[in-house]
């Protein structure tokens, strides 16, 4: 007669439909020897593994919860900032190229010293033009802020010369 029953799992990995990694499952004997083990997606919950999951699980929460208030500290900061990006334009406001999420991030390190991943900033397209913009960047997994980013005319190019009043000069056909 077979056995039949179940037993305590700690899962290693996300399992669809069964549990996230790191809880402790109850699960069929057949499916734990056949299935959970052999793909290293669980291992034998016992009294001193569990003990130790739950520990870890502990730290972790600990941990995160630092993280959370750094990041909203660092979320603070950044929406009271006003950052001013200088790009050369043509004299409709127009950007000759473009401001990008990760000159921004570059220039959140110059100006306040803060790391920002240009990943996380939301940015749905290029910036193209002069303006002031509300960019949302993303701090932590539930932190986000909001920062003003005003774009201007850069210092020293006059955007009042035109392709006319430039001196003609000879053009040589590349081969």
């Amino acid at each position: 007669m077979a056995r039949t029953g179940t037993q305590k799992a700690i899962l290693l990995v996300d399992v669809e439909h069964l549990g996230h990694r790191g809880d402790v499952v109850g699960v069929a004997r057949g499916y734990m020897r056949n299935y959970l083990l052999p793909r290293h997606l669980a291992e034998v919950a016992t009294e001193a593994r569990v003990a130790e999951v739950e520990k870890v699980r502990a730290s972790r929460a600990k941990q995160e919860a630092r993280s959370l208030e750094q990041a909203q500290g660092i979320a603070k900061v950044l929406s009271g900032t006003l950052l001013t990006i200088p790009a050369r334009s043509g004299a409709d406001g127009r950007l000759y190229g473009s401001i990008t999420s990760a000159d921004i991030a570059d220039e959140v390190w110059r100006t306040r010293k803060i790391r920002v991943d240009r990943r996380k900033v939301r940015l749905d397209e290029p910036i193209k033009a002069l303006g002031t913009y509300l960019i949302a960047i993303d701090i932590f997994p539930e932190v986000r802020a909001a920062m003003r980013t005003q774009v201007i005319q850069a210092e020293g190019f006059d955007m009042t010369a035109t392709a006319t009043d430039a001196q003609p000069t000879d053009l040589v056909a590349v081969s």
